[in-house]
């Protein structure tokens, strides 16, 4: 026999919580002629068995329930169901936190911040210290912060001696800027790269041309390009941000920017970049688009998370309507900018991937080129936008 203090140090419970559950009838106490209630075995090991039943999940009734009748199967097997739903948060959050203290990848937790909270993860990477390219990259490249560095060494060691670092075809280029005036006396190029779209600005115009990349090494190799093709005194390479651009309100009568318009998103940089525009001026963008109204899942499996907002034709139609442009014109590039881009890449990867066997970076370009290279054409492409602004 127990007197109640004896039971609380038995079973580990205090003397209000054994009260409690005398009450519910758990427990059954017996008054002495002395005044003292005293508890059998019987309780404590009832006490016990209460215990490890809430351990399983159940609450105190359904475990009283299932003391003094039969186990009712229905219940555990909802509980049963509620913890392992239980368990897969809790394993996700292990992960998570495991990944921001740099112990294991946190690529999925960037690639659904990316798709989820776009602006809110750009601006959270720039309080951890990284720097607005580093930041851009991390989300739409390397995924992963703590492997960063190494991410991008990897990536610039596959594309550095590559001519085009995206698909493109001159004939492509040379439709969309045909609709520059002839008497355009500034453009801006941003994402310059190597140069190539470069140089047939500077051939088709006679205008002042200025290219900005945000990747020194493809700055460097812009102004090695325009040196030996003459261009000197015509283009000006720079190194900046094409989220910060550098320049005066209305500089510019037009804007080439191929296959970068995604790293801001397509609204936020008609947005931005109409600023240094003047009016009647041009924006020309080339943008990741479907081009069908029900894509195959593989493909639109891949895109969610590489290129989140991405969307159809008619949207972005709609959307630069909506912020105060004219449509000119708009099309698809042509099969041959896709090979012009993968084929030499595939070239790259595969002298690379033996002495890079576990570059993730490596990795990740050739599931994309995979992408690329088993689609028909008929389910998503790069499509040009030429774009006026209105008067405001």
């Amino acid at each position: 026999m127990f007197l109640i203090s004896g039971l609380a140090k038995r079973v580990g419970l205090s003397r209000t919580t054994l009260l409690y559950y005398e009450k519910l009838g758990v427990i059954r106490g017996q008054r002495l002629g002395n005044g003292y209630r005293v508890y059998t075995e019987l309780d404590a090991q009832r006490l016990t068995l209460v215990m490890q039943l809430q351990a399983g999940g159940l609450s105190l009734k359904e475990c009283i329930t299932c003391l003094n009748g039969k186990i009712d199967k229905g219940i555990l097997s909802e509980r049963l169901r509620l913890l392992d739903e239980e368990i897969v948060q809790k394993q996700k959050a292990r992960k998570l936190l495991s990944g921001l203290l740099g112990e294991s990848s946190n690529r999925d937790f960037h690639a659904q911040l990316n798709e989820l909270a776009p602006q809110a993860h750009y601006e959270w990477l720039l309080q951890q210290g990284f720097t607005e390219k580093e930041a851009q990259r991390i989300r739409w490249l390397s995924k992963d912060m703590n492997t960063h560095d190494q991410y991008m060494q990897d990536f610039l060691t596959v594309f550095e001696p590559l001519t085009r670092w995206g698909p493109g075809d001159d004939s492509d280029t040379l439709k969309a800027i045909s609709h520059i005036p002839s008497k355009a006396s500034n453009i801006l190029e941003i994402g310059s790269g190597k140069g190539l779209s470069t140089c047939l600005l500077a051939e088709q115009s006679n205008a002042q041309i200025t290219a900005i990349d945000n990747e020194p090494i493809a700055v460097t190799n812009l102004a090695e390009l325009i040196e030996s093709k003459g261009y000197a005194e015509q283009v000006t390479p720079m190194c900046a941000s094409m989220s910060e651009l550098p320049f005066k309100a209305h500089s510019f009568d037009a804007i080439l920017a191929e296959s970068c318009v995604y790293i801001m998103g397509f609204e936020e940089a008609l947005k931005q970049w109409q600023t240094v525009l003047k009016v009647d001026g041009l924006i020309i963008v080339s943008d990741l688009v479907w081009l069908t109204s029900k894509p195959n899942e593989k493909y639109q499996s891949f895109w969610s998370t590489e290129y989140p907002a991405m969307t159809n034709v008619d949207t972005r139609l709609i959307q630069a309507k909506k912020l105060g442009f004219e449509v000119l014109d708009d099309f698809t590039i042509s099969a041959k900018a896709w090979q012009n881009y993968w084929q030499p890449l595939q070239a790259r990867l595969n002298t690379l991937k033996a002495s890079m066997p576990e570059s993730q970076a490596i990795k990740d370009i050739q599931t994309e080129l995979d992408m690329y290279q088993s689609h028909d054409g008929s389910q998503f492409g790069y499509h040009f936008f030429v774009l006026r602004r209105n008067a405001l």
